[in-house]
């Protein structure tokens, strides 16, 4: 483990990806201003994970600390960072602060200033640039909507821009994913008859916080024969028994990067005929999503989608479309559910899960077996495929259980 976490701790993206990721949004919105305000540290307080910064916020600066305010304007960009506060230092530690000497190289922002000056530079810019552009719902906004003549929303536009994934921000996934494999592949030696669903889960989230990622990508779904039907279950507090399959979906977050991957295991080790007809049924509808994976095609939707090209699958094999109740998969990036366009087609840079299953509560079998892919310029990579999906890789693995 102690190379994986060195590996994992490694990455970084440099500022000028974030300089280049402001300049593409300034030139999107034209002859307007741009506000977007990074998360408080009372927000942060109300996460039990401490402080993590606003996705979009963080997108745009990479900067981590509490209480910042980015504007944006036709003429450059302006980062708004709080006052130096000597009492609370004391508290969290130093801040960076616009008084700082180094803080524009720090920050990699032409402009810093102190949230001092922010009600008069807005001031100043909204009356050369009466449209405002913001993220609707945003803490703050509404005031800043009563001073401009016209209000539009820019999340969409973000969400365009974050799509599509840079080498470095793929990089950070690779490290997200490395650690969430060693996670999975640590759970198969670990799950035994007789223990409860958060010993896996336990398990699973030491080996990836040992691997320097800071938090869970989202709660770890661990689910044991009539919990494996439950899509979003969570309390994982169930005892598995022999002959029942278990579902683990649980992905680590390392540098603000989120992973997200579904295995189905036999607890007791080996499959039965039922249940490795069901796990056969989702591994193909995968492999044949995973085929059709190019730029062009649509991932959800009834024409032209992955998603189609799963369920027509499933209905061609024992009609079993019905029993496949959720969406094919989803963008990933700062946020397991990353922000995306839904009328956009997949194109080259992007990342997104595929994830069939099928769910029989009457028989207490649930399998879902989700991967994430890279979208190339010909069709798609499987980011995650070290971890294995055959039915004989899982029951080999599961000999060296604990």
């Amino acid at each position: 483990m102690a190379a994986l976490s060195a590996w994992v701790c490694s990455a970084a993206i440099p500022l000028t990806e974030y300089q280049a990721r402001r300049a593409a949004l300034r030139e999107k919105l034209g002859a307007a201003v741009f506000v977007i305000h990074g998360k408080t540290e009372a927000a942060g307080h109300e996460d039990r994970d401490g402080f993590f910064q606003e996705p979009n916020f963080y997108y745009l600066t990479g900067w981590t600390e509490a209480g910042a305010v980015l504007m944006l304007t036709p003429e450059g960009e302006t980062l708004f960072l709080p006052k130096r506060n000597p009492a609370m230092d004391k508290w969290h530690g130093a801040r960076g602060s616009a008084e700082d000497p180094n803080i524009r190289e720090r920050t990699g922002v032409a402009r810093v200033v102190s949230m001092e000056q922010f009600a008069a530079e807005w001031k100043k810019a909204i009356a050369a640039h009466p449209k405002l552009y913001g993220i609707e719902g945003e803490p703050g906004l509404a005031k800043l909507k009563e001073g401009a003549k016209e209000f539009a929303d820019a999340k969409l536009e973000i969400a365009r821009l974050r799509m599509k994934k840079s080498p470095a921000e793929l990089g950070m996934m690779e490290r997200s994913i490395a650690a969430t494999l060693e996670a999975h592949r640590a759970s198969w030696k670990k799950t035994q008859p007789g223990l409860n669903e958060y010993h896996v889960a336990n398990e699973m989230m030491r080996v990836y916080r040992d691997a320097g990622c800071e938090r869970n990508a989202y709660p770890p779904i661990v689910g044991a024969g009539p919990n494996s039907v439950l899509l979003h279950y969570n309390e994982n507090r169930r005892k598995m028994d022999t002959g029942e399959v278990l579902l683990m979906d649980v992905g680590a977050e390392c540098g603000m990067y989120a992973a997200d991957i579904t295995r189905t295991i036999p607890v007791n080790g080996k499959f039965t005929a039922r249940q490795k007809e069901i796990y056969e049924l989702v591994l193909g509808a995968q492999k044949a999503a995973i085929a059709a994976a190019k730029p062009g095609v649509m991932l959800t939707g009834k024409e032209n989608s992955l998603w189609k090209v799963a369920f027509d699958y499933f209905e061609a094999h024992g009609k079993m479309g019905k029993y496949f109740t959720h969406g094919l998969g989803h963008h990933i990036g700062l946020e397991v559910h990353d922000a995306w366009d839904a009328k956009m087609p997949l194109a080259p840079g992007m990342v997104v899960t595929i994830e069939p299953g099928l769910y029989l509560p009457e028989e207490g079998i649930g399998v879902r077996i989700e991967d994430m892919i890279l979208i190339t310029e010909t069709g798609a990579k499987v980011l995650s495929e070290a971890l294995p999906r055959e039915i004989a890789a899982i029951e080999e693995a599961m000999k060296k259980r604990k």
